[in-house]
């Protein structure tokens, strides 16, 4: 069930309502009891995973995943890297 905010257009009182999506509006001010309550329009709320399937890295970014693969293999690869940059700048230079 949603929470939504409320705000009363006489006295200005703003207050948060939990309710099932398929009640009625509120139109009752709770603090002066005048018939101009507005309900806002939200953000929303974020999803939040509960229970044992679920973890934070399971819906990480690609970007994320690319960076990581990048940061494990950069000891096999930072040799032949430098290699090749090093003969890509004897090259220009010549």
């Amino acid at each position: 069930m949603p929470t939504y905010d409320y705000r009363c257009n006489a006295c200005e009182h703003t207050f948060e309502e939990f309710q099932m999506m398929s009640e009625a509006v509120l139109k009752k001010c709770p603090e002066c009891g005048k018939l101009k309550l507005e309900r806002l329009i939200g953000t929303g709320a974020g999803f939040v995973f509960k229970g044992s399937g679920y973890y934070v890295t399971d819906y990480r970014d690609k970007s994320y995943n690319e960076a990581k693969k990048a940061d494990s293999a950069p000891s096999s690869d930072s040799a032949g890297s430098s290699d090749s940059s090093g003969s890509s700048d004897s090259t220009p230079s010549s």
